[in-house]
């Protein structure tokens, strides 16, 4: 209501002075800053949740891959040279120990990666 009776902002109907207006354009921008570093943080957030999935995923793959390698080689080594079932154990561990360091090598790939992201280099590693 006192918007429309000549911009007034006090009861009186008095206009605001300009140290008024300054101070109240200064508190609201620095609303609005703190509002965007909000956002900010939030947007980060969800994207950083979405890309901690796929790291998740890309890590289980690595290890099932690796499991999943050493037992088709050994089953394979059992047929052609009938070894059933020791090749098919050996590899099987073999393939248990590759996926288990591959997961590690991954593992410190993304953390190097992440590290120099928030270091600011851009994380990307040769």
């Amino acid at each position: 209501m006192a918007a429309q009776q000549g911009g007034s902002g006090k009861a009186g109907g008095a206009p605001l002075s300009d140290a008024e207006l300054a101070g109240r354009l200064d508190r609201l921008s620095r609303e609005l800053d703190a509002e965007r570093q909000e956002r900010a943080v939030a947007e980060r957030t969800s994207r950083s949740r979405g890309t901690d999935y796929g790291q998740a995923f890309r890590l289980a793959s690595e290890f099932v891959a690796g499991v999943l390698v050493g037992a088709a080689l050994g089953w394979g080594l059992d047929k052609v040279a009938g070894t059933s079932p020791w090749g098919l154990i050996g590899l099987l561990l073999l393939g248990f120990c590759a996926g288990v360091l591959n997961v590690v090598r991954a593992a410190n790939r993304m953390s190097s990666a992440a590290a120099a992201k928030e270091a600011g280099t851009g994380g990307e590693m040769p």
